[in-house]
C-alpha cells in the first residue's frame, strides 16, 4: 500500500543510531511483506535529509539490498549515495548485489543499478561500473539507455582518461542518433557536460547532427529540448544558407509554454543570425521573438526579472525586436522593486524621439514615489533621456526644475548629479539654471551631489557673482569630506583662481586648499594633484589655465552601451546567470567554460571584426626537462671555486654563455658591463655629478630652480606666508628636488 502524499512528514524526527539498529533486526523476523522495514528506512533518509550521521547503520542498511522491494532498494541506493564515498573498504560488499541488479530483468533496477554505481565515483565502483555500462548504453529499454548517457558524463568526470580509452565519449555520440528522443537529449546533455570541462573533449555538431537533433525537438521533453536547443550552438555555419535553414526550423519553439525553452530558442536564434545574410529573414525573425519576451512578462515577478535582465541584452543588440512596445515595460504599482528598476532601464535604452514624451510623463509619475530608490533612479533617468533625446531635452530640464522646487533632498541631489552632465552634454544651452541649483547647496549631504555642484561652481565660476562666498563655504570643511569631493574642490578653488585671479578671496582659497592637499592629506592621488597644480600656478598660471580650463568632450549615450564583441560573447548565455549578472560565467563560477563566437566563411563581417577569442587552456602532457645543470647561486660558486677534489664539477660540454651568467668578472659579458659603468662614471664627473648618491653635488642654487619661488603665481600674496611645500625626505634628495 501506498503511502499518501503529506503523511511521510512523521518520519522526520531525530532518531538514535541504536534505535535504528533494533528495529532494523526486529524487522528481520515478521516482516513478510516489508512494511517494518520499509517504515525504518525512511526514519533514516529523513535523518540523512537533515543531516544527521547516520553512516554507522551501513552494514544493517546494505543487509537490506536484496528485498525485492523497489521502494526499499531505493532507499538503500540512496543510502549507499551518501555515505558509499566515505566508506570505501566496506563498499565492496555491495559490488555482487549492483552486478545481479544491471542483470535484473526490470528495466528500472537496472537503471537504478548503474546509476547507484555512477554516484559512487571510487576506483573499485568505477571498475565494476564500467563493463556493466558498456552493456547498458546499448541495452533494448530506452529508461536505461538515457540513464546510461548520464552515467557516462559521471565517470567520465571521476576518471576521465579511462572513459576516452573505454570508448565510451564515442557511444554517447552515437547515442545522438538513437530512436528514442529522451536517449537522445541525455546523450546530448552529457556530452555537453563533458565538453564544457577545461579537460573535456571538445564537443562540435556537424550539419546532420544537427538537423537529426532539431527533428527530435518535437518528441522531447521540456528539458531534453533545452539541452538540444543549447547544444546547437556548437555548430558552427560554414554557409549563410545553413544557418538560416536552421533558423526557420528552430523558431518554431518560440511558441512553446516553458520560459526556459522560449529564452534558449531565443539564444540559438540570436547566435544564427551572426552567420545570416537575408536581411528580410533578420528582420523577420526579430519581429518573431518580441512576442514571446513580452508574455514573459505576464509571469510571476521572479521569472518577469529574468526575462528582463535577458530582453536588456537583447534589445542593446537587436533593437528591432521591441523597439514598439516600450509601454509593455511602463511599471504597475505592485512590482517589487527589483522589477520596477529593470524595466526602468529599458525604458531608458527603448526611448527615442517619437516616445520620448510618453517615457517622461512616466518618469515623472515615479519620481513621486514613496520607494526612495525608485525615485533617485527615475529622477537619474529624466536626466539621462535628456542627454540622449535631444528633443526632448527642454522638456526634461522644466520636470527636473520643478522636481528641484519639491525641496525634496535625495530628488535635489539626484537632479544636481545629472544636471552637471546636462551641462557637458549641451554647453552654453541651459547654464540659465545654475542661480536654481546654487540656492540648494545646503541641502547637499551625498558625496556624489556635492562633488557635482562643486564641479559646476568652478566650471562656470567667471559666470556666478557670489561664488567666492559660495566656494568658501564648501571649502570650509575640506579636511572632513571624502576625497572625491576634496578633489572636486581641489580642481574647482584652481578654477575660480584662474578666472578670477586679481580676487583676494581666491587667492585665500587656493592657497588654504593646496596647503592642505600637500600637508594634511595622506591620500596619494589628491597629494599629487596638489603638488602638480602648484608646480603649474607658480610657472605660468596662463598655461595651468589651458590645461584646467581646456575643452571637455560632450558627454554621450555611447558609455552606455556594452561593447559589442562582450554583447555578443554574453549573448550566448542568455537564459542562464550570466545573462541576469551581465557576466560570463567563468568569471564567477568556478572551472566555468567560456562561449564566443567561431569564425567561420558565413560570419558577418560586423561580428568578424570584434571576434573574442577563447583560450582553451592546455596542459602539458608529460614533464618538461630542460638540459644543463640548472642555475647555480652566488654563494654556492664561491663554494665550487675552492671545493675539494670530490666536490662536482662543471660538465665540460656546458655551454660558455651559462658560465658567464654565473657572473664571473673575468667574462667578456662582464668586462663589457664594467667598461659601461666607467664611462657612466666618467659622463658623471663632467657633469659635477660624483654617484655616490649623495646630493651635495646637485646644484641648489635657487636662480638655478625654475620652481623655487613658489609664490610667484599668487601677486605677492604668499611672500609674507610662510613656505607651504612639507619637503618630505627621500634619501637625501628633497622634493622640490625630485619633482624638478
Amino acid at each position: 500500500m501506498a503511502t499518501q502524499p503529506g503523511q511521510d512528514a512523521k518520519f522526520f524526527q531525530r532518531g538514535k543510531i541504536e534505535e535504528f539498529r533494533a528495529e532494523l533486526q526486529a524487522a528481520e523476523a515478521k516482516d513478510k511483506k516489508f512494511q517494518k522495514r520499509r517504515t525504518v528506512l525512511k526514519k533514516i533518509v529523513a535523518n540523512i535529509t537533515m543531516g544527521n550521521d547516520m553512516s554507522p547503520l551501513f552494514h544493517d542498511v546494505v543487509q537490506c539490498i536484496g528485498t525485492p522491494l523497489l521502494e526499499i532498494k531505493k532507499m538503500v541506493y540512496l543510502f549507499l549515495v551518501s555515505y558509499g564515498r566515505s566508506k570505501p573498504e566496506q563498499i565492496q560488499i555491495v559490488i555482487p548485489s549492483f552486478l545481479q541488479d544491471c542483470n535484473d530483468r526490470n528495466p528500472l533496477i537496472r537503471a537504478l543499478a548503474i546509476r547507484t554505481m555512477a554516484y559512487i565515483p571510487i576506483p573499485v565502483v568505477t571498475e565494476a561500473l564500467s563493463e556493466q555500462l558498456r552493456h547498458c548504453i546499448k541495452d533494448r529499454d530506452p529508461y536505461v539507455r538515457k540513464t546510461a548517457a548520464i552515467c557516462v558524463a559521471k565517470l567520465y568526470a571521476a576518471d576521465p582518461r579511462k572513459a576516452e580509452r573505454a570508448g565510451f565519449v564515442e557511444m554517447l555520440r552515437d547515442m545522438m542518433l538513437d530512436s528514442n528522443a529522451t536517449v537522445v537529449a541525455n546523450a546530448v546533455a552529457a556530452l555537453s557536460e563533458i565538453g564544457d570541462r577545461q579537460d573535456g573533449v571538445i564537443f562540435r555538431l556537424n550539419l546532420t547532427i544537427a538537423n537529426k537533433l532539431i527533428a527530435a525537438l518535437g518528441e522531447s521533453s521540456e528539458w531534453g529540448q533545452i539541452y538540444i536547443l543549447d547544444s546547437l550552438l556548437r555548430y558552427v555555419p560554414e554557409q549563410h544558407a545553413d544557418a538560416e535553414m536552421m533558423a526557420e526550423r528552430v523558431i518554431v519553439q518560440l511558441q512553446h509554454a516553458n520560459s526556459a525553452v522560449v529564452l534558449t530558442t531565443i539564444k540559438v536564434l540570436l547566435y544564427l543570425m551572426n552567420y545570416m545574410q537575408n536581411r528580410k529573414l533578420i528582420d523577420h525573425i526579430c519581429k518573431k521573438m518580441g512576442p514571446p519576451l513580452i508574455t514573459l512578462l505576464s509571469s510571476g515577478p521572479e521569472v518577469q526579472y529574468v526575462a528582463l535582465r535577458n530582453i536588456l541584452l537583447i534589445i542593446q543588440r537587436r533593437p528591432a525586436v521591441l523597439k514598439n512596445d516600450v509601454k509593455v515595460f511602463f511599471c504597475k504599482y505592485n512590482d517589487p522593486i527589483y522589477v520596477k528598476l529593470a524595466k526602468l532601464e529599458i525604458m531608458y535604452r527603448l526611448a527615442r524621439e517619437e516616445n520620448a514624451r510618453e517615457v517622461l510623463a512616466e518618469l515623472e509619475e515615479y519620481a513621486s514615489e514613496v520607494d526612495i530608490d525608485f525615485v533617485r533612479k527615475a529622477v537619474r533617468s529624466i536626466g539621462r533621456l535628456a542627454i540622449k533625446v535631444e528633443a526632448a531635452a527642454d522638456t526634461c530640464i522644466e520636470s527636473l526644475l520643478t522636481l528641484i522646487e519639491t525641496k525634496v533632498t535625495y530628488v535635489v541631489q539626484e537632479a544636481i548629479i545629472v544636471a552637471k552632465d546636462i551641462f557637458r552634454r549641451y554647453p552654453g544651452k541651459y547654464e540659465g539654471i545654475i542661480p536654481t541649483l546654487c540656492e540648494n547647496l545646503d541641502a547637499l549631504e551625498e558625496p556624489e551631489a556635492k562633488a557635482a555642484m562643486v564641479w559646476i561652481l568652478g566650471q562656470f565660476s567667471d559666470r556666478i557673482d557670489n561664488v567666492d562666498e559660495l566656494m568658501d563655504v564648501l571649502v570650509y570643511k575640506f579636511l572632513d569630506e571624502t576625497i572625491e569631493v576634496q578633489l572636486a574642490l581641489l580642481t574647482a578653488v584652481v578654477k575660480l583662481f584662474i578666472y578670477k585671479s586679481s580676487s583676494e578671496t581666491a587667492k585665500s582659497l587656493v592657497h588654504k586648499v593646496l596647503k592642505w592637499a600637500t600637508e594634511e592629506i595622506d591620500n596619494p592621488d589628491l597629494r599629487d594633484r596638489g603638488f602638480m597644480y602648484w608646480r603649474m600656478l607658480a610657472m605660468n598660471p596662463a598655461i595651468a589655465g589651458e590645461v584646467v580650463l581646456a575643452e571637455k568632450p560632450p558627454i554621450t549615450t555611447d558609455s552606455d552601451r556594452m561593447d559589442r564583441g562582450a554583447l555578443d560573447q554574453l549573448l550566448l548565455h542568455t537564459g542562464t546567470l550570466g545573462s541576469i549578472y551581465h557576466k560570463n560565467p567563468e568569471t564567477f563560477i568556478r572551472n566555468a567554460a567560456g562561449r564566443a563566437l567561431v569564425d567561420s566563411p558565413a560570419l558577418n563581417v560586423h561580428s568578424r571584426a570584434v571576434l573574442v577569442p577563447l583560450a582553451r587552456p592546455q596542459l602539458p602532457t608529460a614533464a618538461v626537462v630542460v638540459a644543463g645543470p640548472g642555475p647555480i647561486e652566488p654563494h654556492t660558486r664561491d663554494q665550487l671555486t675552492d671545493a675539494s677534489p670530490d666536490a662536482p664539477k662543471l660538465e665540460p660540454n656546458v655551454p660558455s654563455q651559462s658560465i658567464n651568467l654565473l657572473g664571473d668578472n673575468n667574462s667578456p659579458a662582464v668586462e663589457d658591463h664594467n667598461s659601461a659603468l666607467d664611462d657612466f662614471r666618467d659622463e658623471d664627473a663632467e657633469a659635477g655629478v660624483d654617484g655616490d648618491g649623495d646630493d651635495d653635488d646637485i646644484d641648489t642654487n635657487p636662480a638655478a630652480d625654475p620652481y623655487a619661488n613658489l609664490g610667484g603665481a599668487f601677486g605677492g600674496y604668499l611672500a609674507d606666508q610662510p613656505q607651504p611645500m612639507v619637503r618630505h625626505q627621500r634619501g637625501n634628495n628633497d622634493l622640490d628636488d625630485l619633482l624638478a
